[in-house]
C-alpha cells in the first residue's frame, strides 16, 4: 500500500553512534571489527512486508522481488499540457517528464507495474469524476496522454511508475480547469454522505463490509468485498482488483491492491486511514472482459 501524503522525518543519532573515547596506542575504538549481519531478504519494493529468501515474485501484486529494502528516493515529476490553455469539454495532452533525483537527467527506462509501465489516475474535487488509465511512453522517456476534462472545477491527477534502479512511486499533482465564462465551480470541499452497502456495477455488484464497521484513524480496517455473480472473473492488468482511495479534501491518495484474492466472490484489502476524513474509494474488477468500477463513501473516526 502506498500513501500520498506529506510527511516530516525526524532524523535521530543512534546512542552508539555516540563519538568512541581512544583506546590504549592511539586507536579508536571505531576501529573495531564490524559485527556480522545476516543475509539480505528479497523484499517487495510496493508491499514491503512481503519477504523472501530466495528470488521470485510478490505473491500479492505479482512484482518482481529485489534484494534488500531500497531507499525511498522520489523522483520528480512535472506535468504540462498542450495547448497550454484550455477549457473543460476540450481535449488537451497532458505531458509527464519524470526526472532522476542524483542525476537531474529524465528517467528513460522503467519497471512494469501490473503490466503497465505508468498508471494515471484523475480525480475532480467532487470526487464524481474518476479515470483510471495509462499514458503513452514516448522515445524521450516522457509519457503522453489526451484528456478531456468534462467540467470544470479542481482535479488531482495521480502518476504510478517504478523508475529502473529506484522504488515504485505515487506523485499528485493538481490542475483547475476552467470552464466557459461565468461558469466557474466554486473550490470548495464536498459534502459526503456515507455510502457503504452494494455498488452495481456494469455486469457485476459488489458488496462492501468493514471490520471495524467505523474504521478508526491509524488503524487498520478489513476492507470484504463479496462479488455477485463471480463467474468469468479475470485478473485486471495483472490483479484480482485496484483499489484508489481519495480524502475529502483530495490530500490522502492511496493506491491498494487485495490482500487476500483468489479468484473468487470474496475479496480482503487491508488499509490504514491517515487522518479522520470521509474518504471515497473506487475498486475496479475485470468480469468477462468488463471492466467495472465499484464506489463507496467511508466515514473515518478518531479514536474515542
Amino acid at each position: 500500500m502506498r500513501i500520498f501524503i506529506v510527511l516530516l522525518t525526524l532524523c535521530l543519532i543512534p546512542l552508539g553512534a555516540q563519538q568512541q573515547p581512544p583506546t590504549e596506542g592511539g586507536a579508536s575504538a571505531t576501529n573495531a571489527p564490524a559485527q556480522p549481519t545476516g543475509p539480505l531478504d528479497y523484499v517487495c519494493p510496493m508491499d514491503k512486508d512481503v519477504r523472501s529468501d530466495k528470488p521470485g515474485f510478490c505473491s500479492r501484486c505479482g512484482m518482481k522481488l529485489v534484494l534488500g529494502v531500497p531507499d525511498e528516493v522520489e523522483y520528480p515529476m512535472d506535468l504540462h499540457f498542450k495547448p497550454a490553455t484550455f477549457r473543460a469539454g476540450e481535449k488537451v495532452q497532458l505531458h509527464f517528464h519524470i526526472e532522476d533525483p542524483k542525476t537531474d537527467k529524465t528517467v528513460n527506462k522503467y519497471e512494469f507495474v501490473h503490466e503497465k509501465l505508468f498508471h494515471m489516475f484523475v480525480v475532480s474535487q467532487d470526487l464524481q469524476y474518476f479515470l483510471h488509465d495509462h499514458p503513452v511512453l514516448q522515445a524521450d522517456g516522457t509519457f503522453d496522454f489526451d484528456q478531456v476534462f468534462p467540467k470544470p472545477g479542481l482535479y488531482r491527477i495521480v502518476g504510478d511508475f517504478y523508475p529502473t534502479g529506484g522504488t515504485p512511486q505515487l506523485i499528485a499533482k493538481t490542475v483547475i480547469v476552467p470552464g466557459a465564462p461565468g461558469a466557474e465551480i466554486p473550490l470548495v470541499e464536498p459534502k459526503l454522505k456515507p455510502e457503504l452497502g452494494v455498488s452495481h456495477c456494469t455486469n457485476m455488484d459488489v458488496a462492501l463490509t468493514t471490520d471495524p464497521p467505523t474504521p478508526i484513524v491509524g488503524l487498520k480496517t478489513l476492507l470484504f468485498f463479496k462479488i455477485t455473480p463471480a463467474d468469468g472473473l479475470e485478473k485486471y492488468i495483472g490483479a484480482w482488483a485496484h483499489m484508489l482511495a481519495a480524502s475529502d479534501d483530495l490530500i490522502d491518495l492511496i493506491h491498494d491492491h487485495p490482500f487476500i484474492a483468489d479468484g473468487g466472490p470474496q475479496m480482503q484489502f487491508n488499509i490504514i486511514f491517515p487522518r479522520a476524513r470521509t474518504y471515497k474509494i473506487w475498486v475496479q474488477f475485470q468480469r468477462k472482459g468488463v471492466i467495472n468500477t465499484a464506489s463507496f463513501t467511508i466515514p473515518v473516526s478518531e479514536l474515542k
